[in-house]
This record gives C-alpha cells, structure tokens and sequence, in this order.
C-alpha cells in the first residue's frame, strides 16, 4: 500500500494588509491536506530570523508568494523579505508559483504604499514574478479557488518528497533489513543466472559432447538421369551429440516446429553421408542418394537426451487451438552451448583474420 504524503507549502506575502488572503490560502492548503509554513508572523528583524526562514524554505516541497499592494519590511541589503525569500526559493529550484493582484489601482489606500520609493520597490517586485508561473486575483475568495487549483496541478507536474507520519516510515532496524535482503534478492539472481547458462546437476553421467551416437537412416539410390522413385537403403553412422546439436540447434534461437528439426538433421545426414558412402561403395559412385531419413525411434531418442542434458525445452509460447504440433526451444544453457559450438574462433596463427584466399600476391 502507498504511503501517503503530504507537502508543504510556503507562503510568502506581507501580513497586515493580506490577513483575510491569507485565511482563505491557509484554508485552501489544509483542505488539500498540505502544511502551510510562513514566517511573515516573525518579526524579521535581525540575521538569525532570516537563517531560520531560509531553513524553513528548505525543507518546504513548494513556494507560492501573494503580491498585493505593499513591498513589506525592508532588511538590510534594501529588499523586501517578502522578495528575498522569493529570490532564494528560485536560487534553490523551488517549484514557485506567484499570485498577483489583478488591478493594484483598485486596492484601497490604507492597503498600499505610500512611500514612492517603496512603491517603485513594489513595482519592480511584480514585474520580477510575472516572469514565472503566475495567476491573477481580485478577491480573497477568488485567490484561495487559484491558489487550490495551481497547488493539484504543481504537485502532478512537479511530484515532491513530501512528509508522512513517522509511525508509517521503516525504523532502522527495519530499513536495514530491507536492505540485506535486496541485497540477498541480487545474490539469488545471480546464482540463478549462472545456473541457467550451466550445465544442470546429474548431466555428467549422461553421454553427450564428442560421444558417438549410433544413427540409422535410410535414403534413396537413383540411377543417373533418373528424377524419380528409387532404391531404397538402410545404412548407419556415428555422430558426435555436439555435431548434431551444432546442426539443429540454431533453429530454436526462437522456437522451432519438430518437424523442422527432423528435416534439418535429415539435411545433415545428406551433407555428411552421401560423399562417404560414394566413397565406400563404388556401385553408387554416379549414383544421385537422396531423400535422407533418420529413423523414428532415434530422432527421439535424440530429443530426449538433449532435454535431459538441460538444452532445450518445450516452447511455451501461446499459439492457436488449431496448433496442435510440438514446438522445442534453447534453454539458456543450450543457447551458451549452441554459440560456442556454431561461433567462428580466430585463427591463433592469423592475427589479421583474414581467410587464406583473401590474400593476392603483386608483383
């Protein structure tokens, strides 16, 4: 369940002419649950008041300050505190909104300046906020509905750290315990990783790697210019379980249909088979052999091995109803197995890499 936060927001405004303002303000921020903090109730008078104000800023999730018809007290460099706490919440990126009065002429005098210079202060100070994020108001009631308004749309467009209740935030007992076992959730990872891209426990007691393994096929004998039926022959061979899985392994990168397996070790078969027996047999040396055939009960016997050796696994992958055939893919152990079997390795003696009949000789 998500803690639920609540920010604070300085109010910066002089004080004698604004109080109503400032109740509807106060009242606006309360009922959006946020904490109002201002420190124009302190008589800003002496270097330690202004330190505490700027701590308060500090701590504060956002900014907003009321200008209405005076500049307020003057500290000692000439400018307003109600100025010098706008300019240090923007120095410290503050989200900062201002509110204006609409048409200052119309506010009465006991709520102005009368100080020319003061008045041009003002002046100056409205013209500064007008160059950020601002809203206008006339009355008290019109400024809390702003106010309330610019506060939902701050906090969605600039999100905050904000504060919560201190019975719903970890101790630190419990914070260290978070923190062990994220750090203990990493080392499962990790090993779970390195036991998928390894061999799985009991494998060594199975055969597989440079072993032999007996396949019997059969395939057709066609004499020359013959493009059809033929004689059909039996014959077996020893393969290495790392040549026939170097030959069908690259077709379940993704997944691969068994039957598309089937013919890539049928294909195989062809490559590997036909020269030797034409060498072997001078009877089929013109001979076209064809339609190679591994034989039932050994196609599944090499599928089996090859899941019991963790390489590859049946494809969970959700397809149509009507999809009724078996579909296998590489385990992340197979795919580790598959690149080092299938990758090209350099050449120890040919540093270029180049291929031999790459290089011509000029003269």
């Amino acid at each position: 369940m998500a803690i639920e936060k609540r920010f604070q927001v300085f109010v910066s405004s002089t004080y004698a002419d604004l109080q109503e303002e400032r109740q509807e303000i106060m009242q606006a921020l309360l009922e959006l649950d946020c904490i109002p903090a201002g420190m124009e109730l302190f008589p800003a008078a002496n270097e330690d008041q202004w330190s505490l104000i700027k701590r308060v800023i500090d701590d504060c999730d956002y900014y907003i300050v009321i200008v209405g018809g005076r500049y307020g007290s003057v500290g000692p460099d000439g400018l307003s505190y109600t100025e010098m706490e706008y300019r240090y919440a923007l120095e410290n990126s503050k989200p900062v909104i201002g509110f204006v009065h609409r048409d200052p002429g119309s506010i009465p005098s006991n709520r102005t300046e009368t100080d020319p210079k003061l008045k041009l202060r003002l002046d100056e100070f409205r013209v500064l906020v007008q160059q950020k994020m601002v809203r206008y108001w006339d009355t008290p009631a019109e400024l809390g509905s702003q106010v309330s308004r610019s506060i939902v749309k701050l906090i969605k467009s600039n999100p905050a750290v904000g504060w919560v209740r201190a019975d719903l935030v970890p101790d630190e007992r419990a914070a260290d315990e978070i923190l062990r076992l994220r750090k203990r959730i990493e080392e499962v990872e990790n090993e779970l990783h390195a036991m998928s891209t390894a061999a799985p426990a009991g494998t060594e007691e199975l055969a597989q790697a440079e072993e032999a393994f007996t396949v019997h096929y059969s395939f057709l004998v066609r004499p020359p210019n013959q493009h059809w039926g033929g004689d059909k022959q039996e014959a077996f061979c020893n393969l290495t379980w790392n040549a026939i899985f170097g030959a069908i392994s690259p077709l379940m990168i993704q997944e691969a249909h068994e039957d598309s397996l089937r013919t890539a070790l049928d294909n195989y078969l062809e490559l590997v088979q036909a020269g030797a027996l034409r060498r072997t047999y001078p009877e089929l040396a013109q001979a076209e052999l064809t339609r190679f055939s591994v034989a039932d009960v050994d196609f599944h016997t090499i599928k089996i091995q090859f899941r019991a050796l963790g390489l590859i696994t049946k494809s969970t992958k959700a397809r149509s109803v009507k999809d009724t055939g078996t579909y296998w893919t590489l385990t992340p152990y197979g795919d580790t197995v598959m690149t080092r079997l299938r990758a090209i390795k350099r050449d120890p003696e040919r540093p270029d890499s180049l291929p031999a009949d790459s290089e011509r000789s000029t003269s």
